[in-house]
This record gives structure tokens, sequence and C-alpha cells, in this order.
């Protein structure tokens, strides 16, 4: 592209005077090229993303959106990289703009929700997860995020539906199981938050939020040295998982909070964090 950018550069050079002798070339553009470089471009982009460039791949976006402005692709891109980025409002914005160009994309409307549950505006999220969700109703992380919507403002039952329905789509979907853990755990049924989370491990035993939930149940009805056992791998396998700030950033209820709070003052499991704090950690990527 830069040949393309330097000659228009020339074009706005003042043109020597020679009387009517001479009539300057203009260039001509071709519009279905530039767009093909634009859409090359995006691609590039999300290659960068992939191998966690991110920051090489947002200028590449930019101008894949200025070369490509009538295709929904090159602002779906966009959008989501300033998501991923956490310029919340910036990819709104752009997201919204793909959605003008293409009403039938349902990764747009998905993205958009991640957005807003991200804003905090989960009545927002849910509308737009819902209205993708019409148009490709089997994807497990657009449910997972619609009952994480839910929960967060206190609607159980549908939020429960939502993440049996990812399940549905996934049965090795072990976010959306342990997550019905923590809604079932804030309804008082101890019981069973401990039977989705001993699901959730068995489907992934590098997990440790499930671990550390089950560690902390076991741990408030009266098994604690069971309790105990289990905090301390968890801790192992990801001490991030030993704050309680972090914990409620990844849906942590009240109830399971409040006695998250009394697990880690014991002093096996102070003993367990600190021990962590002073080697390195395996941090599990979460979906």
């Amino acid at each position: 592209m830069l040949p393309i950018f330097a000659l228009l550069s020339l074009l706005t050079l003042p043109a020597p005077v020679f009387g009517q002798a001479l009539v300057p070339y203009t260039v001509q553009l071709n519009s279905e090229k530039l767009e093909e470089q634009g859409l090359n471009l995006a691609q590039d982009a999300v290659q960068l993303v992939r191998f966690q460039q991110s920051q090489l791949a947002l200028p590449r976006a930019q101008l894949a959106t200025q070369l490509a402005p009538k295709r929904y692709e090159t602002w779906f891109i966009l959008g989501s990289l300033y998501v991923q980025n956490e310029e919340l409002d910036k990819g709104i914005q752009a997201l919204q703009q793909a959605r003008s160009l293409d009403r039938k994309e349902a990764g747009i409307l998905f993205t958009l929700g991640s957005a807003y549950f991200q804003k905090r505006d989960y009545t927002t999220a849910i509308s737009n997860l819902q209205e993708g969700l019409k148009l490709k109703p089997d994807v497990p992380e657009a449910l997972f995020d619609l009952g994480n919507s839910y929960y967060m403002l206190k609607q159980y039952a549908p939020a429960l539906t939502a993440y049996e329905k990812a399940v549905a789509q996934e049965k090795n979907f072990w976010p959306a199981i342990n997550n019905i853990g923590l809604l079932k755990y804030e309804q008082g049924d101890i019981a069973g938050a401990i039977e989705k989370w001993r699901i959730a491990i068995g489907l992934d035993k590098e997990a440790a939020e499930p671990q550390l939930a089950a560690a902390v149940a076991f741990y408030t009805k009266g098994e604690k040295d069971k309790g105990i056992a289990m905090g301390e791998s968890a801790i192992r396998l990801d001490n991030r998982y030993a704050d309680l700030q972090f914990l409620k950033e990844n849906l942590w209820g009240e109830r399971l909070l409040a006695d998250t709070k009394k697990f880690l003052e014991n002093p096996k499991i102070q003993a367990a964090i600190a021990q962590s704090q002073n080697s390195p950690s395996r941090i599990e990527s979460s979906p």
C-alpha cells in the first residue's frame, strides 16, 4: 500500500504552470483492489491476535476499516480488538457499525453482549445475546455469557437454563458446569454445588476454580481436612484464587465469598498461599 499513499501525496503538490499545454494526469484508484487490501489487512490482524500480538493487530484493523468501510468484517474485527483491549466504548461503536452493515451475523451480537457485560450493563448484554441466539442458537459460549448476565442480576432460573443449554451443546464445557455450582451454592444447595464442581474437576484436573470452590464447601460443611487438602492443591495450581477480589470478578457470590474468607484465614491455607507466592504458579487460561 505504501506506493499508493506516496502517489496520492504527490497529487497534492502544486502543478507547474505550462499554459494550457499539459493536462494533469488523474490516478484512477481501483476501489475493489482497495477493499481486497482492507480485507487482507483484517485477516492479518486476526492472525496476529492468534499469536498474542494485539498491539500490532490494532493498527492493521483500523486501516482495514478505512480501505473497506462497507464490509462488516473489518468493523467486526476492529470492534472485537477494542473489546479485547478493554476499550469498550470504541468497541461498541465499531461493532454497531458492523451491525449496520450485516444484520444477520450473530457473532457481532455475541461480542456486543460481551462488551456490555464488561460494562456491567447486564440488561443490554442479555438483549444482544438473546438476539444473536435467535440467529444462531447452538453456541455454548454465547449461552454461557447469557447465563452469566442473568446470574449477575440474581435471576437464577434463566441463568440455570442458559448454563444447562450450554452444557447440552458441549458436554465437556466445564466453566458452565462450574457456574451452575456457583449458582447452587448461592441458593443454599451445597451438596448440589459440590456435585457440579466434582464433575468440572473430572473434566479438567488443572482447573483451580472448581477445586477451590469444592474445598470451601467441604470445609464449611465440617470436612475440614478434606477441604484444606483440596484448597492447598488449588492454590498450587493458581494462587490468584486466593484473592477475594479476583474471585468476585469470576462471579463468586456473596455466600461463597463469605465462606471463602473464613477458609483463607486458616493457618494451613495461609501457609500454602505464602509458599505459592514464593514459587512459580501454573496460571490456567480461563475460557
